[in-house]
């Protein structure tokens, strides 16, 4: 339901934009407000990614910038990814690696 009503809100505001009803800078932080959730990775999903990628540990954490226990810890599930290196998770399972480097 959350997706259904931010894509009916950008639509709506949108189509204000093109009418001249709303500025380009509301209608960017609009946007911005309505950014889609990022999902919580388990063990396994963040092992499945960093094995696709063919990267080690040490790799990833490199990439990510956090130590190799963090990336250890976040596979063996006593702590989960949060803030930027959840969303870096998520657009390297979207996109690949090659958009971080």
């Amino acid at each position: 339901m959350r997706n259904s009503i931010s894509e009916s809100i950008t639509s709506t505001v949108r189509d204000l934009n093109k009418s001249g009803l709303v500025d380009d800078i509301t209608m960017k932080n609009i946007e911005k407000l309505c950014l889609p959730e990022i999902k919580e990775y388990s063990p396994d999903q963040i092992v499945s990614i960093r094995k696709r990628l063919k990267l080690s540990q040490a790799a990833l954490a490199s990439v990510f910038n956090v130590s190799p226990s963090t990336i250890q810890k976040w596979e063996g599930g006593s702590k989960k990814p949060a803030g930027a290196s959840r969303k870096l998770l998520d657009i390297v399972e979207r996109k690949g690696i090659d958009v971080l480097m």
